[in-house]
């Protein structure tokens, strides 16, 4: 593999984390090196502790403990079988349990963590505790290591808050090692660009609810992750690109021969981590940190890890914000069409050459760091490679050096576009991001009229009305996480499309999120400050000219500099957003909740 000198604006970004990130790296190293100093508690605490730890095991398995330093390994999982993406975990313990037997070890489920579904809560007051689900997951994740009588740990878990929150607890505990182990996809259903036509043709009340559920349940139709690129599969991009999975895992559909042979080998690849001293911490470095950068923009990943690495990054004692990912995106090649930023789904995307050839072609282009430690060993090649059954054996052969579909995965040579899929937008109404991937050139800048929302019901109910047949930017404020826990607004895209394809010039700008499946209608999100927190958006309003510019990479309200100045943040109305839905029990969260661009984190520690 010819591989060109690191990219230099690649060095540049990584030398200014590492910089920016110096004093809070060097205190989170410190404590991971006490605490792998100190070993396991197993061997500190009474034996009466580890008796109650143990008291349930088989009894061969006591006996392996007893009898020598044998590796424990723990299982969090986030099983539960609503998820279509976690149902296929529920056998997964007992075949971890069983491949650490093998191996002369032992394996415990240590704990649970909660696992909702963004696609269940679309549009629902549930959503409105999706985000801080997933501080809850990784407070959830120290709770099951806290008895600290593993060695190490195997994380379960696939969709949207539920790996960050899975990593963010597996960072806290990084002086043990880590190894996620993914589900995989559901078997493709029916196509991507139909399943988005029927939602329009509803959005617009041309067929009715029937014929829209059958189209949803012909496209989400079995277990396993669904199959557009979304902050799932993001997740599962990231973690293979960033070292933490088995090499080429991410897209093995569930329950198959290839899946269950990958599920054993990360127990015995945790056991081995483990003997070896190899620690999540040695794992998740400023240089894994900007490689999972690097993956989001070259696929055209979602928004909400613009949101989810700082915080990653953050539990790791890394300072990331939206500078770098902007930086990086100047030279950083779009090389993935998936879904919706094109026609494909994650299993073509897969069959096309996928995670492999991926790597292959940003280390062969200088836009990865390969010199990382994973948990397969030292050198992200080692992820150029691709897991297959000989004889019913796993092993691993080298991926694709070229795509099978071209359509799917350019090279890094021919790309789809010179530039990633995600965007900084500055200006007066403070910053945000854009995912520019699927959205087409002529509707990458757009100027029109302001017309303010407060929820995303609002905008609906004004289209039914038909009082937005016009060009217009939607302003939807009170959305952050301190507001109503920033609820994605995905709800939102049919509408919105619709207006597009009827000629006028639409866009959104909002303190909300948007989702993983952004789509083709132009919208400059997680606007930070919040308008809660007095951010300048609460200044718009109705009639206010504003102007997104995805390519010049502004958002601005075009108002008289003295007027804006002295204009008042709009006030809120939040009565129906603290009750109900178990919305009384996250108060303390959405006041805890810092911004967007650092990760909106409710925990507050400072490394």
């Amino acid at each position: 593999m010819t591989t060109m000198p690191l990219h230099s604006t690649l060095i540049a970004v990584t030398e200014r984390i590492k910089e920016r990130s110096a004093q809070s790296r060097a205190r989170y190293e410190a404590r991971m090196k006490a605490a792998k100093q100190n070993g396991v508690t197993r061997d500190h605490i009474s034996c009466t502790n580890v008796a109650h730890a143990y008291a349930a095991m088989p009894q061969n398995d006591k006996l392996v403990l007893k009898a020598a330093k044998a590796p424990n390994i723990g299982i969090v999982t986030a099983y539960n079988d609503m998820l279509s993406a976690h149902q296929p975990y529920a056998g997964y313990p007992e075949i971890i349990k069983a491949a650490a037997r093998k191996s002369n070890a032992t394996a415990q489920v240590a704990g649970g963590t909660p696992a909702m579904c963004d696609g269940v809560t679309q549009g629902q007051p549930g959503m409105e505790l999706s985000l801080f689900s997933r501080d809850i997951i990784a407070m959830s994740t120290a709770i099951a290591l806290s008895h600290h009588v593993f060695d190490g740990a195997l994380y379960l878990g696939v969709c949207d808050k539920i790996v960050p929150g899975l990593l963010i607890g597996a960072l806290r505990f990084g002086h043990l090692p880590a190894v996620f182990v993914p589900a995989g996809p559901m078997t493709s259903g029916i196509s991507n660009s139909e399943k988005a036509k029927i939602r329009q043709l509803y959005a617009e009340g041309k067929v009715g609810r029937d014929a829209l559920l059958e189209s949803e349940m012909g496209s989400y139709h079995s277990e396993g992750t669904c199959t557009f690129y979304g902050t799932a599969n993001s997740n599962q991009m990231l973690m293979e690109i960033m070292g933490l999975h088995m090499p080429g895992s991410a897209f093995v559909t569930p329950n198959t021969p290839l899946r269950h042979a990958l599920t054993e080998a990360a127990t015995v690849q945790a056991i081995k981590l483990s003997q070896e001293g190899i620690s999540t911490s040695d794992i998740i470095t400023v240089e894994s940190i900007v490689n999972g950068i690097v993956g989001l923009l070259a696929t055209g990943g979602s928004t909400n890890h613009a949101i989810h690495l700082p915080a990653i990054a953050k539990a790791a004692g890394i300072e990331i914000n939206w500078d770098d990912f902007s930086e990086l995106s100047a030279v950083v090649p779009l090389l993935a069409k998936v879904y919706p930023n094109g026609k494909a789904d994650v299993n073509h995307f897969h069959a096309a050459g996928g995670m492999a050839l991926l790597i292959r072609e940003l280390i062969s282009a200088g836009l990865l760091h390969e010199d990382v430690q994973t948990v397969v060993g030292k050198g992200l090649s080692n992820y150029t490679q691709e897991p297959t059954l000989v004889d019913g054996e796993l092993a691993w052969k080298d991926g694709a050096t070229t795509s099978g579909d071209d359509t799917v995965i350019a090279s890094a040579k021919t790309p789809f576009s010179a530039d990633g899929g995600l965007r900084l937008l500055a200006g007066n109404l403070g910053r945000s991001v854009i995912k520019i991937s699927a959205v087409a050139p002529e509707h990458r800048k757009v100027t029109a009229p302001a017309v303010i929302f407060d929820h995303q019901d609002e905008l609906l109910a004004a289209f039914k009305r038909g009082e937005l047949e016009k060009d217009f930017i939607a302003v939807i404020r009170f959305q952050g996480p301190k507001a109503n826990g920033m609820p994605e607004l995905h709800k939102l895209t049919p509408t919105l499309a619709v207006l597009q394809e009827r000629g006028f010039k639409v866009a959104l700008v909002t303190d909300g999120r948007m989702s993983g499946a952004s789509g083709k209608v132009p919208a400059a999100i997680h606007m930070s400050p919040e308008v809660l927190s007095g951010g300048p958006l609460g200044k718009v309003r109705n009639g206010d000219i504003i102007t997104l510019d995805a390519e010049a990479g502004t958002v601005t309200a075009d108002v008289d500099a003295n007027e804006w100045a002295t204009r008042e943040i709009a006030s809120a109305n939040l009565t129906n957003n603290q009750f109900g839905f178990g919305r009384e029990l996250f108060t303390g969260l959405r006041q805890m909740a810092g911004d967007a661009e650092a990760g909106a984190m409710t925990f507050g520690f400072q490394d």
